[in-house]
């Protein structure tokens, strides 16, 4: 036994092991962070050093992150955001507390093996086994499960998780890079499909250069994986990176301004919705309906579910599910974008949206009396509503820039 920590008695001993336990669990740099006055939810962390180490990278490389290439390592990089070797004018990378926020407080669950791990994840401090019915481990035991209720308000789970879950070498005729899989996951929550992005170096490279550029103060404390000349194609290399694109995207998400801007939502979601604008236009309605469906579940995830891009989303699959005979989810479609659209009365869906779910009620049997009032209400105060477009034609005549 320690002797230091026999001579404190009970009192610490229970501040040892509540203080391995926040370790554990959130990291020592978050720990240190919140100790000297704690930060809300919506500022933590700002900061972070990625680190170079391989901590947990055997854990990815046996299952965790799914790695595929057909071809042996290649020492030099022929793809050109990769191969440019450190670029002039680079932010400057960031050092500092890595440990607490390098997860992001990904999972109340992850607890650590030994002392730290007192408590099962998601098990109450006054539930935490037989150790507290042993003799003279009563007071210890209380002592520490009141330090655990005080600070356990101090853990701020994050909401939205990013996880990097495959990655894959791509070859083309006169590049080669790696495509990455993210998945959106939602904390403490189950879902049944998942929303999910593919993205290469360069993707996360822009989306760097232009917060930057508009969020420099906030953007300061955040790290970048470095470009590198060799060994981009190996196992470890991808490894590592993916963790490191792990923890950009969710300091970033950890920031008001940033998280709420048009570069961060349109990182994940505008690929998608252009991409199903093609497919609808030329008719891929199925293939089109996939890729909708998705951008739906990326605005869901990432809260932005008012937007115009959110009404344009509900446009295509209002459409893909007609097209298709889907009738009664194209109808369910029209009215969740009418609840969307309740207080305005003069948006440009507005009028297509009600079009469409009147006659889709009608196909369906459910009651239109509601929409056709809104639709004489438009008529008595604008223009005839022959000469609006359809739905279809509005999404097909949409720019997305």
């Amino acid at each position: 036994p320690d002797p230091s920590a026999s001579a404190a008695g009970p009192d610490g001993m229970a501040a040892r092991i509540l203080h391995r336990l926040r370790h554990a669990l959130a990291g020592e740099g978050g720990r240190e962070e919140r100790a000297h006055g704690g930060s809300e939810a919506e500022d933590f962390p700002e900061s972070s050093e990625l680190e170079d180490d391989t901590e947990g990278l055997s854990t990815r490389l046996s299952g965790t992150l799914s790695f595929t290439s057909h071809e042996e390592e290649e020492d030099e990089e022929n793809e050109e955001e990769d191969g440019a070797g450190e670029g002039l004018g680079e932010p400057p990378q960031a050092t500092g507390a890595a440990a607490g926020a390098e997860d992001g407080g990904r999972c109340w669950g992850r607890c650590a093996g030994g002392a730290g791990a007192a408590a099962p994840c998601g098990v109450p401090s006054d539930e935490w086994g037989p150790a507290a019915e042993r003799p003279g481990s009563s007071l210890l035991t209380r002592q520490l499960q009141e330090l655990w209720r005080k600070s356990r308000g101090n853990l701020a789970p994050q909401r939205l998780l990013f996880e990097v879950t495959s990655a894959s070498v791509v070859s083309e005729r006169s590049s080669k890079y790696v495509l990455y899989t993210i998945y959106l996951i939602r904390s403490g929550r189950f879902d049944k499909a998942p929303a999910a992005i593919t993205r290469r170096y360069s993707d996360f490279e822009r989306l760097n250069r232009r917060l930057r550029c508009r969020f420099g103060c906030d953007m300061a404390g955040i790290a970048f994986p470095r470009k590198r000349l060799r060994r981009n194609f190996t196992a470890e290399t991808i490894a590592k990176r993916s963790r490191a694109f792990e923890q950009f995207l969710s300091h970033l998400h950890s920031i008001a301004e940033i998280r709420r801007s048009p570069e961060f939502l349109e990182f994940f979601f505008l690929q998608d919705l252009r991409a199903a604008q093609r497919l609808t236009c030329t008719g891929m309605y199925r293939e089109a309906l996939a890729t909708w469906a998705n951008a739906y579940r990326l605005q869901d995830r990432l809260g932005v579910c008012s937007s115009g891009r959110f009404l344009l989303t509900l446009a295509g699959l209002a459409v893909c599910h007609q097209e298709l005979d889907e009738l009664g989810e194209a109808h369910g479609c029209c009215e969740q974008a009418l609840q969307l659209l309740e207080t305005q009365g003069s948006h440009p869906l507005l009028g297509p949206f009600l079009q469409a779910h009147v006659h889709l009620a009608w196909k369906v049997g459910k009651d239109k009396r509601r929409s056709e009032a809104r639709l004489q209400d438009l008529r008595e105060a604008g223009p005839p509503l022959q000469q609006q477009p359809t739905l279809k034609e509005c999404l097909i005549k949409e720019p997305l820039e």
